[in-house]
């Protein structure tokens, strides 16, 4: 057995989802499973090392996550030595969206490996620059689009693929909860101040259009149009100082989207929402000949025999407990996590040159969809989705 050993240099990962999803659920679980098995004869193991600006919080992290299994993590503050060694052939970035630019075009310049979080940028041109950056390159690259290896979306997939649906014709997406403002002791707030600060590339608008394009285009057909109104509900929160300030920037998100296939896809996204659905996101999807309510992790359907026949009559109890006629996708597989599947992915593309093809081309189309959603907030009116 040869172990072939992958250095990634992961870029801003002391953040939360950078150091949840990234480096605790997708990385280290790779090494604390041995490594990803492609045959008998060759294991590829992950050899990261965490790079940004604090030494003390990578440090900090370092330690916290340094076992027998994954050994002492490494750490630098000076990212430019790190691309210069030939030993990391794998650059990751999750830092704030508005300094993606310079660490992308540092480690394209140094011949790496480009992945990144989304969205890549919060303008469609510096986006598709970024993607062309890399391809004159010559380099691999990646963009995150986790939501589409989440168990439900998957079992989702499986359903669409068997004929399922007949002719898919909506599909109604609820997404958020509610973000506490921060000023209630014993309520913190679970999303950092940036988020709803136009200036440090905030805004629910930017963040959740990319993941609805990805979902869409790949589960619904390639989106054509888009309707989008935004709102800034909560004005005033209290930040990780303890200081009140302004939101400048969208906290939720009412859009709805046309496709190729002439699905009608409407999407809400909040971080003011009080949640009295089956999970943070649900997806209901009805075709002529069957429907389904989506969560991360499962999936329900109704076909067209299991349908029951309402009549509408206000003045009494509804007789019929509609619940009770869906059925429950079972799991019939072991369901990773999300991002830790991407990354597989995207090591084996590098290591081995097997497909993969969410670039930062396609990346581009989720900033183009938030740009436009903006867009049409501002003016008021449908847009159309040029391709890209």
């Amino acid at each position: 057995m040869s172990i072939q050993r992958i250095g990634i240099i992961l870029n801003g990962v002391t953040g939360r989802m950078g150091t949840n999803q990234h480096l605790v659920r997708s990385i280290l679980a790779i090494i604390r499973q041995g490594g990803i098995k492609v045959s008998d004869e060759l294991t590829l193991m992950p050899d990261p090392i965490l790079t940004g600006r604090s030494a003390s919080k990578l440090q900090e992290l370092a330690a916290k996550h340094s076992c027998e299994k994954t050994g002492p993590l490494k750490t630098s503050t000076d990212l430019a030595a790190v691309l210069a060694d030939p030993a990391y052939p794998i650059f990751f970035d999750a830092s704030g969206t508005l300094h993606r630019a310079r660490f992308v075009e540092m480690a394209a310049a140094a011949g790496k490996a480009v992945y990144c979080e989304k969205p890549t940028a919060v303008e469609t041109a510096e986006a598709l620059r970024l993607a062309e950056v890399c391809e004159k390159a010559g380099i691999k690259n990646g963009v995150v689009q986790d939501k589409l290896w989440l168990p439900g979306l998957r079992k989702l997939a499986l359903l669409k693929s068997q004929g399922f649906f007949g002719r898919i014709l909506s599909v109604r997406g609820e997404f958020g909860y509610w973000v506490f403002t921060g000023e209630h002791e014993g309520q913190p707030a679970q999303r950092p101040s940036w988020n709803y600060r136009k200036a440090d590339g905030g805004g629910i608008i930017v963040d959740m259009l990319c993941h609805w394009r990805y979902v869409i285009d790949n589960l619904f057909g390639e989106v054509t149009a888009v309707s989008c109104l935004g709102a800034t509900h909560i004005p005033q929160r209290v930040d990780e100082k303890g200081e009140t300030y302004n939101c400048d920037t969208d906290d939720s998100c009412y859009a709805t989207f046309e496709t190729a296939d002439n699905v009608v896809c409407q999407f809400n996204s909040s971080w003011n929402v009080r949640v009295r659905r089956d999970d943070l996101l649900t997806l209901q999807v009805d075709g002529t000949h069957g429907s389904a309510m989506v969560g991360l992790r499962k999936c329900w359907f109704q076909s067209m025999a299991g349908t029951p026949k309402p009549v509408w009559n206000p003045d009494i109890d509804s007789p019929i407990n509609h619940y009770n006629h869906w059925q429950e996708v079972p799991d019939t597989a072991e369901y990773d996590n999300a991002f830790k599947i991407q990354w597989e992915m995207f090591i084996k593309h590098v290591a081995l040159d097997t497909p993969f093809r969410w670039t930062l081309r396609e990346g581009a189309k989720g900033v183009q969809l938030a740009e436009l959603g903006l867009q049409s907030w501002a003016e008021r009116k449908w847009l159309n989705v040029p391709k890209i």
